[in-house]
């Protein structure tokens, strides 16, 4: 049985609710694709943009994790989490359905731009929080793993298809006209999560209890915990280049490359092969290798490959270019799987908004920081140049794994939620196969459960 048939044949994929969860996320997912390569090309052939205002465009999209990334998570935490799923799609599609109403206008410019990656970016915080959040209500923990590798094999099939599909409709319809898809999956996204019966009980109100307070809870149980510590200092690090990365690559493409748009779209696709390999394959590989290992040794092995980026060039040469992020991609995604199930595993369900907010806010909050620096050095350098930086830091990404505790472990610890911590390490070493699971959520109380029914972001990127 290959991996694919493996995912299918899984028992996340017998909870109704977790696949309209799924549904939604592939409508969704397929949309984004599309505005990743539409967006900075509307910038780039539409609006003339200098690589600094494509730096700058890309820091816009990822900038409200800094603004908004730790407070999300409190304010999430006091609601249920539907809800705030459904309305970030519905502002996430009006958002992005703006840009061609102004194209057709004659009206567009770049400080729209900015604002609808904003806005896009505010409603995507809160999206995301409350979705890594979500899912373990759906499931339960020992199908975490499992739900995580659905979500990422969605998210990578659309990085394969949607590239491409966003090529090819830039190319027919031009770059603002494109971005409709992306309007279009996030209303279909809100329509089927609509469906999903779950329903979440009303967190209950804590008396006296501040904002600050709350906020603070969740960063201190990130900071405190030496394992997560490891994780948000080598996945911001990550993400810094990353956004780096996404940041210069158009620029690059189009005026250094000469590439088509239907070129880029298909480079893009062609890229993304490696992520859906990632995501078919984690389970799989955190089974034979172990989950801990497995955070690892995937980013050891993939960081050099980061070096073709630079080193590609025009015509066939951009196939370099495709095989660096092909190999990046799979373990990127191979990376987030492990490391979001086991943040989701040990993590008080009280606690989750506030964590994967303070995560958030710890690994993306770079991003803005790594556009910027992508932008201004390409504007002072040239596209390349940039490259090779952001080369040269992918090459520094897992040096705080291999430093830290994850280095001697095979599997991860687990928790029961009552404040306690099963360490894994001493009976993994001594022969165990696979993941130790977390206990599910009816072998960790023993009061009712709630029913079972049925998480995600850019890579290169880390979530």
């Amino acid at each position: 049985m290959n991996a694919f048939q493996r995912l299918l044949a899984g028992e996340a994929l017998r909870h109704r609710d977790f696949r309209f969860l799924l549904s939604g996320a592939a409508a969704s997912q397929l949309g984004s694709q599309v505005t990743l390569v539409a967006l900075p090309l509307a910038a780039v052939l539409v609006l003339d943009a200098s690589p600094l205002q494509v730096g700058l465009l890309t820091a816009a999209e990822t900038a409200a994790f800094l603004l908004v990334g730790l407070p999300a998570g409190a304010w999430v935490d006091r609601m249920r989490k539907l809800p705030v799923l459904i309305r970030a799609d519905v502002v996430r599609c009006l958002a992005v359905g703006s840009v061609p109403v102004a194209a057709a206008a004659h009206l567009l410019t770049m400080v729209q731009l900015y604002l609808v990656a904003l806005v896009t970016g505010v409603a995507t915080v809160f999206f995301d929080v409350a979705h890594q959040s979500f899912l373990p209500q759906l499931l339960p923990h020992r199908q975490l793993v499992e739900g995580n590798g659905a979500l990422e094999t969605v998210r990578s099939t659309a990085q394969v298809a949607g590239p491409g599909l966003g090529g090819g409709l830039v190319q027919l319809l031009g770059a603002p006209l494109a971005i409709v898809a992306d309007a279009i999956g996030y209303l279909t996204s809100a329509l089927l999560l609509l469906g999903i019966r779950t329903r979440e009980p009303r967190p209950e109100p804590a008396p006296g209890r501040s904002l600050r307070a709350d906020i603070a809870e969740g960063v201190s149980f990130v900071l405190r915990h030496p394992l997560l510590r490891t994780i948000a200092v080598t996945t911001s690090t990550s993400n810094f280049f990353a956004a780096l990365l996404v940041a210069v690559q158009t620029v690059f493409w189009v005026r250094v490359l000469a590439l088509s748009p239907g070129a880029i779209g298909l480079l893009l696709s062609v890229s993304a092969i490696g992520g859906l390999a990632g995501a078919l394959c984690a389970g799989p590989l955190a089974q034979r290798f172990g989950q801990a290992r497995l955070i690892w040794l995937s980013l050891t092995v993939s960081s050099p490959f980061a070096v073709l980026w630079p080193l590609s060039g025009g015509g066939a040469g951009a196939a370099v270019f495709g095989a660096g992020s092909a190999v990046v991609l799979f373990s990127a995604v191979v990376y987030n799987v492990a490391q979001v199930s086991f943040r989701q595993s040990i993590c008080p369900p009280a606690l989750l908004g506030r964590m994967n907010a303070t995560m958030r806010f710890l690994v993306w909050g770079t991003m803005p920081l790594g556009a910027l620096a992508g932008g201004a050095i390409a504007a002072a350098a040239g596209p390349r140049a940039a490259l090779w930086v952001c080369a040269a830091g992918f090459l520094t990404v897992p040096l705080p794994l291999l430093l830290s505790p994850l280095r001697r472990m095979r599997d991860l610890p687990t928790a029961d939620h009552a404040g306690t911590e099963t360490d894994t390490e001493a009976d993994t070493e001594a022969g165990q196969d696979g993941v130790k699971p977390a206990q599910s959520r009816d072998e960790r109380t023993a009061g009712p459960a709630p029913e079972p029914a049925g998480e995600p972001a850019p890579a290169p990127p880390a979530r």
